[in-house]
C-alpha cells in the first residue's frame, strides 16, 4: 500500500511550501502549484485528487478521493480535524454564469468577470460525498454537511445542514471535543 503514495523524499522534492510528517499523497493525485500548498501532520490525500492554488491544510486531515481544491490566490483554509468525502468540490474562484462576461481560464481576465474569495473550515468539520462549496465561505467548527449539498452562504458552527439550497436540520453533538483531547492525550 505504501507505494501508492509519495515516500517522505518524493514529498520534499516535490516542492510544497511546507509539508510535515505522517504525510500520505496518492501518486495519483494532481498537484498544482506546490510552492503555495502548506500541508501540516496526519494528512491523506486519496487518488485523483486535484489540488491547485493557495490551500492551507491543518494537521489529521482526509481528501477522499476525486476531490477538488481550487485554491486561486484567495485560498482555501482546512483546520485541524477536517474530512472530505469522496468527490467533493471546493473552489476559492469561479466565473459568472449570467452571461455578461467570457469565461473559462482561456480568456484574458479583462473580458472576465470572477467570483474569488477565501474558503474556510474550521475544525472538526466534516463535508458529504459530492458536496459542492463556492467562493467566499466560512464553514463554522465542527459543521456537518450532508452529501451532494450546495454550499453557497457561510455555515454556523457546531451544525449538520444538508440539500440544494442548503438547510440546517439540526445541531450537532461536541461530544468529539472529547475524543480530541483523549486521542491528543494519548499521542503524547
Amino acid at each position: 500500500m505504501s507505494n501508492s503514495f509519495y515516500s517522505q523524499e518524493e514529498l520534499k522534492e516535490i516542492g510544497f511550501k511546507k509539508v510535515g510528517n505522517n504525510v500520505l499523497i496518492s501518486k495519483k493525485a494532481s498537484i498544482y502549484s506546490p510552492e503555495k500548498i502548506e500541508i501540516g501532520n496526519n494528512v491523506r490525500i486519496d487518488d485523483f485528487c486535484i489540488l491547485s492554488g493557495n490551500i492551507m491544510l491543518g494537521n489529521y486531515i482526509h481528501i477522499a478521493a476525486s476531490s477538488l481544491l481550487y485554491g486561486s490566490e484567495k485560498g482555501i483554509i482546512m483546520e485541524d480535524f477536517t474530512t472530505l468525502s469522496s468527490k467533493v468540490s471546493v473552489y476559492a474562484i469561479s466565473d459568472d454564469y449570467s452571461g455578461n462576461s467570457l469565461t473559462n481560464p482561456t480568456i484574458p481576465d479583462k473580458y472576465k468577470k470572477l467570483d474569488k474569495g477565501p474558503v474556510i473550515l474550521r475544525k472538526h468539520v466534516i463535508i458529504g460525498s459530492g458536496t459542492v462549496i463556492l467562493p467566499n465561505i466560512i464553514i463554522g467548527e465542527g459543521t456537518a454537511v450532508g452529501a451532494l449539498s450546495l454550499v453557497k452562504k457561510n455555515l454556523e458552527e457546531w451544525s449538520i445542514y444538508a440539500g440544494n439550497p442548503i438547510k440546517k436540520i439540526k445541531g450537532r453533538s461536541k461530544n468529539l471535543i472529547e475524543l480530541e483531547e483523549q486521542f491528543l492525550n494519548e499521542k503524547e
